[in-house]
């Protein structure tokens, strides 16, 4: 009995002997395949995570160019009108857009004079091109300065955009008013522009003429030439010669005068001097 025992334990033995490698083996095959399953996993989640990545970039932050066939060349369109604009921009595939307008000097009104992109950019279909349209020179009413002193009308014409050149002329006016200017008032004109203002210089001046000698009557014909106005004669006593003869004046010859300008003199007369009830001495 105890040799049957002992047998069976032996065989049991080996029998746990030869099944341990066995079991170890599977349990390890179990475990590397729960291994290899979680780096799959990791690898699909980096994968989705990178590609998802791509696509908010791509599509979003930084949008990928569309191919150069989807592209279209932006014309120039200045210049031209906005009928003409339109045509165009249709012809190459894009759009009329936003229109704006401002003051220009020389281009004419309803002219392009700018465009948004510029001519030569390339842009996707039915993209939109902006245009500046120009609504022509400002126009501005000469004002009327005449007989204004020339810094007053110069303070006029300037605060009304215009451009102010000067030339003078002799005139009966007060020096330094304004007798003409160019264009006329009240002429409607482009700005920029220049207007011409003719000033005064004043009365032309003429000289003092020596009339020391001649008769009476010659020295009133002299002055009353000249534009003189003899506003005194006084009769003082003189012999020989001096007798019906001027004798002195008032203004010295070569003394330059306006025309208008008093002259006195005095005449040489015989016998009792004649004053007139003159005061000059």
């Amino acid at each position: 009995m105890k040799l049957g025992g002992s047998l069976a334990r032996r065989r049991r033995s080996r029998r746990d002997k030869s099944r341990g490698p066995i079991a170890g083996t599977s349990n390890e095959r179990r475990g590397q395949g729960r291994y290899s399953r979680l780096w799959f996993s990791v690898l699909m989640l980096a994968l989705l995570g990178w590609f998802g990545g791509y696509l908010i970039t791509t599509q979003f932050i930084f949008p990928l160019p569309p191919p150069l066939g989807d592209l279209f060349e932006v014309p120039d369109i200045r210049g031209g009108g906005l009928a003409t604009a339109r045509e165009r921009l249709t012809g190459a595939g894009l759009v009329l857009g936003e229109i704006d307008s401002l003051l220009h000097p020389s281009v004419p009104e309803a002219l392009i004079i700018g465009q948004s992109p510029l001519p030569g950019q390339v842009l996707r279909p039915e993209s939109q091109v902006r245009v500046t349209v120009s609504l022509g020179p400002q126009l501005r009413s000469v004002p009327d300065v005449l007989g204004l002193t020339e810094d007053r009308a110069q303070i006029v014409l300037e605060s009304s955009g215009f451009i102010v050149s000067m030339d003078t002329a002799e005139a009966d006016l007060p020096r330094g008013s304004v007798l003409e200017v160019f264009p006329p008032p009240d002429t409607i004109i482009p700005l920029p522009a220049e207007v011409l203002m003719i000033v005064s210089t004043g009365p032309a001046l003429v000289t003092m003429p020596l009339v020391l000698g001649l008769d009476r009557e010659e020295a009133l014909v002299l002055l009353d030439s000249l534009g003189l106005v003899v506003s005194e004669i006084a009769e003082v006593f003189r012999f020989g010669r001096d007798q019906g003869v001027v004798v002195e004046q008032e203004p010295a010859s070569e003394i330059e005068l306006e025309r208008g300008a008093e002259v006195r003199l005095k005449v040489g007369m015989s016998g009792r001097v004649m004053e007139n009830d003159s005061n000059w001495p």
